[in-house]
């Protein structure tokens, strides 16, 4: 089991995170995590990652954004560009050498962002970006599944408080800032699309009711590529942590790794 350690070095929060696996940073093809709104770095898909690639002698980078978990701050003074930048320093600063990156919900959208930002800003680090594995991807997420969703009384109590207190299945109400809105029209995706090079497994439950199927499918479109793949699990919901699910994300982000680094199948 790892111990949790603490990036200080953005200044605007102490960034709890965990380094499981192999000893050799430039060991074969590993892992990176970026978690999901309001999700934490010991998650149940999160743990099942880390139980791999010690299993399988890779690295595995997770950690917890602001507001999040062990991190630093306020979830209510978190944004998309904030929690970006965070990511973005943690892949750079924390690991070398090829990685599969594995989004989950929001951690998705953040995942496509992160590389669209290195592709146009660093492409030597994006070049380190061996496949990706998108969970019930939650692209344009401020937008698609919280604005246009709203009614006009979360709306009006936005406007008038600066928040919304939404009701959450997995605990707590999640406070969705007016701030946290805005704040995203600015990486939006889907509307342009984004060309990756890599391949990308999308994987989504059928009965997801925070990321509707149909949202995975506006993901699976917008991406272009040679190599994308949308997967579907009947039943599944949004947490996709029942042990056939975790099993088949492992299988799915070993194999990337594995043909990253000429595997054959």
């Amino acid at each position: 089991m790892s111990n949790t350690l603490f990036d200080e070095e953005l200044g605007t929060a102490s960034l709890a995170y965990r380094v499981d696996g192999g000893d050799e940073e430039l060991g074969p093809t590993s892992f990176f995590w970026l978690g999901g709104f309001k999700s934490t770095m010991t998650g149940t898909k999160a743990e099942a990652l880390a139980e791999m690639a010690r299993a399988t002698r890779r690295k595995c980078l997770r950690f917890d954004y602001s507001g999040h978990g062990e991190s630093a701050g306020l979830f209510t003074d978190g944004t998309i560009s904030l929690w970006l930048e965070q990511a973005i320093h943690m892949f750079l600063s924390h690991t070398m050498g090829k990685r599969i990156i594995v989004g989950s919900s929001m951690g998705g959208w953040l995942a496509l962002l992160l590389a669209k930002r290195l592709q146009q800003e660093d492409p030597k680090a994006f070049r380190r970006i061996a496949g990706m594995v998108l969970i019930a991807p939650a692209t344009d997420m401020t937008q698609d599944l919280m604005w246009d969703e709203f009614g006009e009384r979360e709306k009006r109590e936005l406007d008038q408080t600066g928040a919304y207190v939404r009701p959450s299945e997995y605990g707590e109400p999640f406070v969705i800032t007016a701030r946290l809105l805005s704040d995203g029209l600015q990486h939006l995706l889907l509307k342009d699309g984004l060309h990756l090079p890599f391949p990308v497994r999308i994987i989504q439950g059928s009965e997801d009711a925070d990321v509707p199927p149909a949202h995975a499918v506006k993901t699976f479109e917008a991406l272009k590529g040679p190599d994308i793949s949308l997967t579907f699990i009947k039943g599944g919901d949004h947490r996709l942590s029942a042990p056939s699910q975790i099993q088949m994300i492992q299988e799915q982000v070993l194999q990337l790794a594995e043909r990253a680094d000429g595997i054959s199948f």
